[in-house]
């Protein structure tokens, strides 16, 4: 074993989060750790990488018993860490960003030799197919972008073990695809990952062993031959889960929204559809397809140039988000922790944001309707948390992503845009957010998902939009939803096959 960890404990204030958690590694190996959100994953291996020190058991290092105070320490031990929340600076270069702390200079003074950076980024850049200028400024990329950055920085610490929290969460599967190639070659040279992961098709396509965490224990550790789904998940949440996703029987009513000749210049064109009351629309494509800059400029995020929306068969006049606020359209964003909600506002706080005018009069807040409407949410939505000044950012992601829908639910929505609605959240989770989307369905709410899990799209979708370059190239009914059929449109279908 490359690392082993026994009698892991470790608590914050009154609050034990691991609990004699045991989990070892051996070299070239892919192994899953998984678990529900606040099953103890991401403490665990901030333990092992020195960002948390443990309160008991021991950990060793190729043989050696170690002690680490300080990430540096980890870091000179060869375990590298890429951990869920990106740590880009967005001010920076995309080759500073990957020498960050470990600059390259020419000469006494200091100087930093760009050049060179350059030249070792863009080569570093290429092994995960990523051809990408390495002057380009961090914050003008993609998030998916910005993860493959994360994962670069990682790879040339030429690590032995490398952590990846929910590595793939914000890329498209040719990203993935890519990113795979990339850890197979480096588990054939001895390299080992620690995969924290919620997708469990990733799972059980790339990694060799999986340890479950559940309420800070460790379960149980299982060879991927060995198990299956059902017994993964039944380990996880400590019951049978039932089917992926939940059976719709939702009667789709007339259209609600109508989408004719969208355009928006240099992202999409000429885009139309319609979205029916109790309809589930997804939304597919690659990366740059052009999905998300469709729906936020459906709610006015972004500066339409051609092409009109409609609802109710009455043209909207959409300049800002909160004239589709008005008009009763929600939107819970892909990136829920900058534009979903105020991370230190509270729980309560949040769900007030879109329901001011509700919950107040003449500029003052009801308070007994402001306790209503959280106990309301809260046990519909079933949130976990203490109580309504429970600070949002000390959730786990799927709560969080339930305090984001709650509070858009309670403008009573014509239309709810969901965009990437279960990124980061656990498989209990993603269950309980599916059943909350056809419970708003069966309200005669209409819903757009966006959405870069196949099985999701198809599971969830009564049909779905394929786009490809910021065309819309087929729009699938439910008995054509495969994912052959969806990648032949995303990659760009017939069009592509006439050149």
């Amino acid at each position: 074993m490359i690392i082993t960890m026994k009698g892991i404990d470790k608590s914050f204030s009154t609050n034990q989060v691991l609990k004699g958690v045991d989990f070892s590694i051996e070299k070239g190996e892919m192994h899953a750790l998984m678990g529900e959100n606040g099953a103890g994953k991401s403490t665990l291996m901030k333990i092992l990488a020195g960002i948390y020190q443990r309160d008991a058991g021991t950990i060793e290092v190729k043989g050696k018993a170690v002690e680490y105070e300080h990430p540096s320490e980890a870091e000179a031990d060869g375990i590298a860490v890429i951990h869920q929340e990106l740590n880009i600076l967005p001010e920076l270069t995309v080759a500073e960003n990957l020498f960050l702390g470990k600059e390259l200079t020419k000469n006494r003074l200091g100087w930093l030799n760009n050049k060179e950076m350059n030249r070792a980024a863009k080569e570093s850049l290429k092994e995960l197919g990523l051809d990408l200028d390495p002057a380009l400024l961090a914050k003008d990329l993609s998030v998916g972008k910005q993860q493959l950055i994360e994962i670069a920085k990682a790879l040339m610490t030429n690590a032995e073990v490398i952590i990846m929290d929910e590595p793939t969460a914000a890329l498209t599967d040719r990203e993935i695809d890519t990113l795979f190639e990339v850890i197979n070659r480096l588990k054939r040279k001895d390299v080992s990952f620690i995969y924290i992961s919620h997708r469990m098709e990733e799972i059980f396509a790339i990694c060799d062993r999986i340890t479950v965490l559940r309420d800070g224990h460790s379960i149980g550790t299982k060879k991927i031959e060995e198990t299956n789904f059902d017994e993964i998940v039944s380990m996880m949440v400590g019951r049978q889960l039932g089917d992926r996703f939940p059976s719709s029987g939702t009667e789709i009513g007339e259209v609600k929204l109508t989408v004719s000749s969208l355009t928006r210049e240099g992202e999409f064109s000429d885009v139309s559809f319609d979205v029916k009351a109790g309809e589930i629309l997804g939304i597919s494509g690659l990366m740059g397809a052009g999905r998300s800059e469709l729906v936020e400029t459906i709610f006015g995020y972004r500066r339409q140039d051609k092409g009109s929306i409609y609802l109710n068969g009455e043209k909207l006049t959409i300049k800002h988000p909160q004239d589709a606020i008005e008009k009763g359209l929600g939107f819970i964003s892909e990136d829920r922790k900058s534009k979903g909600l105020v991370v230190d506002f509270s729980v309560g706080d949040n769900l007030n944001l879109a329901n001011l005018k509700a919950l107040s009069r003449y500029g003052w807040m009801l308070k007994q309707d402001e306790q209503a409407f959280y106990q309301t949410m809260v046990e519909r939505l079933n949130i976990r948390v203490s109580d309504r000044s429970q600070s949002a950012k000390s959730l786990s992601g799927g709560n969080q992503q339930k305090v984001v829908i709650a509070k858009w639910i309670g403008i009573g929505p014509n239309l709810l845009i969901l965009d990437e609605p279960t990124r980061g959240v656990d498989v209990g989770s993603k269950k309980e957010i599916y059943k909350i989307m056809q419970d708003l369905a069966g309200h005669g709410v209409a819903i757009i998902m966006v959405s870069s899990e196949l099985p999701e799209i198809i599971g969830m979708s009564d049909r779905v939009a394929v786009m490809c370059e910021g065309e819309l190239m087929k729009i699938l009914d439910k008995d054509e939803l495969t994912e052959e059929n969806i990648m032949h449109y995303a990659t760009g279908g017939e069009k592509h096959v006439r050149k």
